[in-house]
């Protein structure tokens, strides 16, 4: 796997991990704004439970060996689209979180979505 692509799954893996703990922390009253009312359970519960699956998905990203990489990135990738329905949620209830207090910078989060998947797939593919 080249340099650019390993360090890419790194970054990633970094961002997920980060990203993680800002839900079971500091941001979780944030991440509770994208949890669209459809989804079942606490919100409260849904962000713990997405933050502890970001945290696990950062970590093989970094530490699982190159044969697994592949499997790894496609769980991430299939996790993004997944969540896709919360940035859809903030975006049209005009939700404020993470510094998204208008709908220009909510609809650009969530065009930057497909770049996550191709992120996802691109730095775990040789």
């Amino acid at each position: 796997m080249s340099t650019a692509r390993t360090v890419a799954r790194l970054a990633l893996g970094a961002f997920l991990v980060r990203a993680g703990v800002g839900h079971l922390t500091t941001e979780r009253e944030e991440f509770q704004a994208q949890v669209p009312d459809w989804v079942p359970g606490s919100k409260d519960a849904v962000v713990l439970a997405s933050g502890v699956v970001e945290i696990a998905q950062g970590a093989a990203l970094i530490a699982l060996p190159k044969h697994h990489q592949r499997l790894v990135g496609d769980i991430v990738a299939a996790f993004f689209v997944a969540v896709t329905p919360g940035n859809v949620h903030q975006y049209r209830a005009g939700l404020d979180a993470f510094g998204l207090d208008s709908d220009r910078k909510r609809a650009v989060r969530l065009a930057f979505q497909p770049a996550l998947v191709a992120w996802a797939l691109g730095s775990t593919r040789d």
